[in-house]
């Protein structure tokens, strides 16, 4: 049996900063958790505590049920070190997960992309975006455990939404285009806090984003406060921008 530190391509080996990430917390938060055995790890040779992404994402399942870390019993408030999102995500809500959601999240987190300074390149992506489609609403997101976040970002003020409210869950399992129409006719979306709340969305079109190993991180998109349906053309100028993300990516990873 190998040992833990043994590398495994399916299951791969994380820092604390990076189980800090696709858990959502604090990483004074994570360490204590693997201090404490609540997060099973190992220390290196030099010290330095590591974790497989296995036990990071039964963490997470945990959690979602309402557990604390180290609790298998009745449901629990979440830990009070928890970090809060931009926008409260309330109760958990259902969303789609890529079959190879795990290898999927190693790979937002190999990007090492979330919570970054803007960059031009992604900025003049997103414009364009509004410009070629005419929606007043254009992002570049990266989807982790729990937050949905923007590298990029047009027509909106805050920096991330849970990652439940994202209608892009539904893109990245698609090659091509996902578009929502009107999302208050969608039972998908109906109820979601981007369309309930004061961001009023009706309309979203989203292309998925690549790395080098083809593994989804986010996606390129276009929302709008009214209901619409883009046009060929409009599509295909989307996808050629999504494009060029895509390979902007793979040159990063």
């Amino acid at each position: 049996m190998p040992s833990p530190a043994q590398d495994n391509t399916e299951d791969p080996v994380l820092t604390s900063a990076a189980a800090a990430r696709l858990l959502g917390v604090a990483v004074s938060t994570t360490q204590l958790w693997l201090e404490s055995g609540a997060l099973p790890s190992w220390k290196t040779p030099g010290g330095h505590r590591r974790v497989r992404l296995s036990a990071v994402m039964k963490l997470l399942e945990d959690r979602a049920r309402g557990r604390q870390p180290g609790e298998r019993g009745q449901p629990l408030s979440p830990p009070a070190q928890q970090d809060a999102p931009l926008l409260d995500a309330g109760a958990a809500r259902p969303h789609p997960l890529p079959l190879d959601e795990a290898a999927r999240l190693a790979a937002v987190d190999a990007s090492q992309l979330f919570d970054t300074p803007p960059e031009t390149v992604f900025d003049r992506l997103t414009w364009l975006a509004t410009q070629v489609t005419e929606c007043p609403i254009a992002l570049i997101t990266m989807l982790g455990a729990q937050r949905q976040w923007f590298k990029s970002r047009i027509g909106v003020e805050f920096t991330e939404t849970p990652r439940s409210w994202a209608f892009c869950n539904h893109a990245i399992l698609q090659d091509g285009p996902f578009m929502v129409e009107d999302a208050q006719q969608d039972p998908r979306f109906a109820d979601n806090p981007l369309v309930t709340g004061e961001t009023h969305i009706r309309f979203y079109s989203g292309i998925t984003l690549r790395d080098a190993g083809g593994q989804a991180l986010g996606t390129l998109c276009v929302l709008d406060r009214e209901p619409r349906r883009l046009r060929d053309r409009e599509l295909k100028a989307l996808a050629e921008l999504a494009a060029i993300a895509s390979e902007e990516l793979a040159r990063r990873t």
